[in-house]
């Protein structure tokens, strides 16, 4: 099958990759020149395990074509996907600019029997709209679709060839049909392919992450209360997590929640509610209590040093808003550095994929290490912002000696608060009673 991509981020580059990895010719658009040059040397812009090796192999086997020439790509396409950034606006709704860019950049070389799928993450009632967008501009009836994404990232690849469900939203049995073709390589195990209108498809992309959400938030605050009450997060979570009823995905606590998808998904979608005039209640509740999880540490640390922390030491292990990807895009880890320099701290800091895009935030602000025990070079104090493997089982006794004071604040619980007795830290995690 012929397809276009319009749009190389994150959900274009992947979904692109992966389709032509089961046989379609994919061809990759993009408006800047730059990148799509980056692309065709192999160098890719993103980091997300096992993505290099795909794109390059596809490339060579000349299924995966990259190309700042819309019109070739979609003239002869039979899918053409809308994958271009839908960024959050001030009041918080998805600023559509890059999709309307998009659609009047295909609409002139739209194949009569093409079918424009929405891939980009957009408000309900967008998939109406293009629809009658096309019709003015190209004077005839155009097919769209949507098929929201469901990609994590650092397992996006996994996520796209082995999907729990394929959701689309379709107006009529030939794209639906041809959706089903696409798809069918990936449903062998039969994983359901959903068919629904695209008002519901683009409902279920918000819905789901909004729910996702709502389970790292209120995880987030009963650990606080654990922490009040002097009761244990891990053994709380353990309790309710058997439930089969409740289970135990996304019930970590930790400094809360980031990225490119929860935080905007959550806001478009009170957003939406809103405008039909239903006040979203647990949706601020939620987006509220995750902002203010991302100072946790920040209280901890100012309550631990108090009027001794300006001139302090403080190393940071973890930028990236999660691990196995270099996203910092609301990471809470900004807003532990924001906070630290505001104070007047020396502050090092270490990632192992998110460096470069802190260091273009930041510049000499910081100081960056690319081994975690080097960050640990006389500082005061240990941050632990994200969940990367490497930190799991450090050397401890190494720790202790690179340490000026042998203090941890762990946002994400990668210890247990014996461990750290035996060794001797001061320890502070979430939801957990602290070693002193």
């Amino acid at each position: 099958m012929k397809i276009a991509m319009i749009g190389t981020g994150y959900v274009g580059l992947v979904t692109g990759t992966c389709l032509a990895d089961s046989g379609n010719e994919v061809t990759c658009v993009d408006i800047d020149q730059a990148k799509i040059e980056r692309l065709e040397q192999g160098v890719i812009p993103i980091f997300e395990p096992g993505l290099s090796e795909l794109v390059v192999r596809n490339a060579q086997a000349g299924r995966l074509r990259f190309t700042t020439r819309t019109a070739s790509a979609v003239a002869s396409a039979q899918l053409i996907f809308l994958a271009v950034g839908t960024p959050s606006a001030e009041d918080g709704s998805a600023d559509l600019k890059y999709l309307w860019s998009a659609v009047e950049s295909i609409a002139p070389h739209l194949a009569p029997d093409a079918v424009v799928v929405v891939k980009s993450t957009v408000p309900v009632g967008t998939n109406a709209a293009i629809f009658a967008k096309l019709a003015a501009l190209t004077g005839r009836v155009c097919d769209v679709a949507s098929n929201p994404e469901f990609l994590k990232e650092g397992a996006a690849i996994n996520d796209f060839q082995y999907p729990d469900r394929v959701v689309v939203g379709v107006r009529s049995e030939h794209a639906e049909t041809l959706l089903q073709e696409l798809y069918g390589p990936y449903l062998r195990t039969d994983k359901p392919f959903l068919s629904m209108t695209p008002e519901s498809a683009e409902l279920t992309k918000y819905v789901a992450n909004a729910l996702l959400s709502t389970k790292i938030s209120f995880i987030n605050e009963m650990a606080n209360l654990c922490e009040r009450l002097k009761g244990d997060i891990n053994d709380v979570r353990r309790g309710i997590g058997h439930d089969r009823r409740i289970g135990f995905q996304f019930l970590f606590p930790g400094v809360g929640y980031g990225g490119s998808c929860f935080p905007k998904d959550v806001r478009a979608l009170a957003n939406m509610a809103r405008k039909v005039n239903l006040e979203p209640r647990m949706l601020l509740a939620v987006d509220e209590v995750n902002n203010a999880q991302k100072s946790v540490l920040i209280e901890k640390i100012s309550t631990y040093f108090g009027e001794a922390l300006p001139g302090r030491t403080i190393a940071i292990w973890g930028l990236a808003f999660k691990p196995r990807t270099d996203d910092i895009r609301e990471a809470p880890a900004l807003v532990l550095i924001d906070y630290l320099l505001e104070q007047g701290c020396r502050v090092i800091v270490h990632d192992p994929e998110a460096i470069e895009n802190v260091k273009q935030q930041y510049g000499s602000r910081l100081i960056y290490c690319t081994q975690p025990m080097d960050a640990l070079e006389g500082a005061d104090a240990l941050a632990i912002n994200t969940e990367w493997g490497e930190f799991r089982n450090p050397n401890f006794d190494e720790m202790r000696r690179r340490m000026k004071q042998p203090v941890i604040f762990d946002g994400r619980n990668l210890y247990e608060p014996e461990q750290m007795r035996q060794h001797q830290f001061v320890y502070h995690s979430i939801g957990r009673i602290a070693v002193e």
